[in-house]
């Protein structure tokens, strides 16, 4: 097997996400070959024993790929120093399963649960915008022009939070449902870009990861991916890692800081000056252009 970052290895092996697993090795719980693993380190895990926690870390021949429906009141990771229940809890798979990202304690609906630690860190790396449809439930009815500024993008954390999608569903006694599609993953995004917005949420559910849907998926019920799903998962971020993001055109620079080129000028436009000095008398400040030349001597003639 050939030799390769031992946080790649790590994922692979269903210790979670790539920087999950560099976590791990900051902390200093991976060794290879007795020794303390560092961060950017190279092995390779048919000659070299690898631990974490003391225990060896075992390449899966195959992967497990599951879908939670994950109730209000339960946190999406694998333990919790307050006690509350886990995602992880709600899974009685002896397989080591993930959470694919997170899901807010107060939200609810899809989650992904894998030990394949390369499409974890592809569905949760932002350069694969991989979508996220959430039903959310909001305090008001929003007009026409919040939900065009909610689509254009909310500047927070001094950048924009852009959606490709937000849809006004129906309205419910003073509240609106929402159909919302967004790919970034910053913290709680939905809900502080509605509350800006003057539309708090009351209400939030994750429907849809990429192609795998929620379906009719009873609250705390799991399901086992069909292969299907995985092939279409994989093909999706597939396609997202070929596709360059696009990137917002360069602000041109307006004529009033640049020089124009020969070939760009306006009709009537004045040409620009050269810096090179010119001995002509037309380029001499205009005091000295107007001074009347001096009259030339008479000659006196030799007596």
């Amino acid at each position: 097997m050939a030799i390769e970052r031992l946080q790649k290895i790590l994922a692979r092996a269903g210790y979670g996400s790539r920087r999950a697993c560099e976590e791990l090795i900051q902390a200093r719980r991976v060794t290879v070959d007795g020794r303390v693993a560092e961060l950017g380190q190279s092995a390779d895990p048919a000659t070299q024993r690898i631990l974490v926690d003391g225990q060896p870390v075992r390449l899966p021949t195959t992967h497990t790929y599951v879908a939670l429906n994950k109730p209000r009141g339960v946190v999406s990771t694998m333990s919790d120093p307050e006690g509350r229940r886990t995602v992880r809890e709600l899974v009685a798979l002896p397989e080591r399963i993930y959470p694919v990202g997170r899901l807010d304690t107060d939200s609810e609906g899809l989650i992904l649960l894998t030990d394949d630690g390369e499409l974890t860190q592809q569905l949760t790396h932002p350069r694969y915008r991989h979508p996220r449809i959430y039903r959310v439930l909001v305090e008001g009815i929003p007009t026409a022009e919040t939900l065009e500024r909610w689509r254009r993008g909310v500047q927070l954390d001094t950048r924009p939070a852009r959606f490709d999608q937000v849809i006004a569903e129906r309205t419910d006694e003073g509240r609106t449902w929402l159909r919302v599609t967004v790919h970034e993953g910053r913290n709680h995004l939905v809900r502080r870009v509605a509350a800006a917005l003057g539309h708090p949420v009351v209400r939030l559910i994750r429907v849809a990861m990429g192609p795998v849907r929620l379906g009719d998926l009873p609250p705390g019920q799991w399901r086992r991916l069909t292969s299907e799903e995985v092939a279409a998962l994989k093909d999706e971020t597939m396609r997202q890692r070929t596709t360059p993001l696009s990137r917002p055109a360069r602000e041109r620079t307006t004529t009033s800081n640049r020089r124009p080129a020969a070939g760009d000028r306006r009709p009537g436009a004045r040409a620009p000056q050269s810096r090179q000095r010119s001995t002509s008398t037309d380029d001499r400040p205009r005091s000295e252009s107007r001074r009347p030349a001096p009259s030339p001597r008479k000659e006196r003639k030799a007596g």
